[in-house]
């Protein structure tokens, strides 16, 4: 199984480009064989989902505010990182632990308060904007990391290496506006050695 599908799409044609990008995502869950999981997963699963909405809610919210592409673009990302989160969900009967829940609202209240935090920092200035999109992204690769560490299942192995495709490339691009404000950023959840190697490596296209 490729347990990385590819995770990028062009400025034309972007909304059917995700819609392409997501029916393969259910396709590698609707091919897997249902396993049950551990709790452990099913807890990842659940976790894996609101950091995902909180990703897109922070950067839709930061959009209305700053009105630079990567807010624009990475929150339509973070929508497709949701459904495909969503989708394994489904598969293995799981609850939606954000069904039904508007912009910027969780059930869960350490989540409501991490996500309140980013907001308000993103919303002081471009640069504080920029500073909360690096730790996303940081964030979603370490916790992804130690999700797929506790799975075995191949369709959930296979989502997270695209979501975490999809964040670095995420990660990179707003280093790349960091650079262009002459900010600088201290990675708080991967190594700094980590951090740097992703931030300057060159964008992963799609497969």
């Amino acid at each position: 199984m490729n347990q990385s599908i590819g995770n990028c799409w062009g400025n034309r044609e972007r909304n059917s480009h995700q819609q392409a990008h997501l029916a393969q995502l259910r396709a590698v869950i609707a091919a897997s064989t249902i396993m049950p999981l551990s709790q452990a997963e099913r807890d990842d699963l659940s976790l894996m989902r609101e950091e995902e909405k909180i990703a897109r809610d922070v950067y839709l919210r930061l959009y209305d505010r700053w009105r630079i592409p990567p807010f624009g673009n990475i929150s339509g990302s973070e929508q497709v990182h949701m459904d495909g989160i969503l989708a394994l969900l489904e598969r293995h009967g799981l609850p939606d632990p954000v069904q039904g829940l508007g912009i910027g609202l969780f059930h869960d209240q350490e989540m409501q308060a991490l996500h309140d935090r980013l907001l308000a920092q993103g919303l002081r200035s471009l640069e504080d904007a920029i500073q909360v999109g690096l730790l996303i992204e940081e964030l979603d690769i370490a916790d992804l990391r130690a999700a797929a560490a506790r799975t075995d299942k191949p369709e959930v192995l296979a989502i997270y290496a695209d979501l975490e495709q999809g964040s670095r490339n995420h990660l990179r691009a707003f280093y790349r506006w960091m650079q262009k404000l002459n900010t600088n950023y201290v990675p708080t959840h991967l190594m700094p050695g980590d951090f740097k190697s992703i931030a300057m490596s060159e964008h992963e296209m799609c497969h």
